[in-house]
């Protein structure tokens, strides 16, 4: 079992030029996708990260059935399986994604909750062996997240894939530990849609960078690999 206090966390992503992430009307070829699935390949993770919305296609649509137990499930977190290979973590504080298993492509699935879920969906979890962590009464404490994937799971190294709302959430709180942008040549200009990092409204907490390499990839695109410095 890992030691380490948290996972080292790169945030994996493919943005414009001007830092935004939709990229539906980008007309990107399959290529793009392909480059940053070798990307992410080399860095050996353990894990991937992402939220809600974008884990919905891979949970699929199941019917969470009315318990018939009225003993209350205490808020503790329930591990189905320590020893996979790989894992699949969605961000879900509300409990709305219904698993249809507790495996994406035989990575295991871990969800992450508020304690405000109803026990309902908590039985269905178990029964569909999906791993539950509580990050917070109401909201998530990303570090004891992170610290709780590391001493749970054993995990060493994270890919964050998020939004702009959950990286910025996590660049805010000083979790990232490194970059890692493929840059399509494409200039979006759209106003009020997603960018790379959407922390807060007005002036946020800038995080200084160090390059640690730069390579043209198939495309024209250009993966940037940065360290958050502290």
């Amino acid at each position: 079992m890992n030691k380490a206090a948290r996972p080292y966390v790169i945030c994996h992503m493919v943005p414009s030029v001007d830092g935004r992430i939709v990229t539906k009307s980008w007309n990107l070829q399959d290529e793009a996708s392909a480059e940053y699935e070798r990307a992410a390949r080399t860095f050996g993770a353990d894990a991937w990260m992402i939220g809600r919305v974008s884990m919905e296609p891979y949970a699929g649509k199941s019917k969470v059935p009315k318990r018939k137990s009225t003993e209350p499930i205490p808020r503790k977190d329930f591990i189905a399986k320590r020893d996979a290979e790989s894992y699949a973590i969605a961000l879900d504080p509300s409990g709305k994604l219904t698993w249809k298993s507790g495996s994406i492509d035989e990575e295991h699935v871990i969800t992450v909750l508020t304690e405000e879920v109803s026990d309902d969906y908590l039985a269905f979890l178990q029964q569909r062996g999906v791993s539950y962590l509580f990050g917070g009464a109401k909201t998530l404490n990303l570090k004891r997240v992170l610290q709780k994937l590391a001493r749970e799971f054993g995990i060493q190294k994270l890919l964050l894939e998020g939004g702009g709302k959950i990286n910025g959430s996590f660049l805010a709180a000083d979790l990232i530990d490194e970059l890692s942008l493929l840059l399509v040549p494409v200039a979006d200009g759209g106003i009020g849609t997603p960018s790379l990092f959407d922390a807060k409204e007005g002036r946020a907490v800038a995080r200084p960078l160090e390059l640690i390499s730069m390579r043209r990839r198939k495309g024209d695109l250009l993966w940037l690999r940065y360290r958050v410095k502290r």
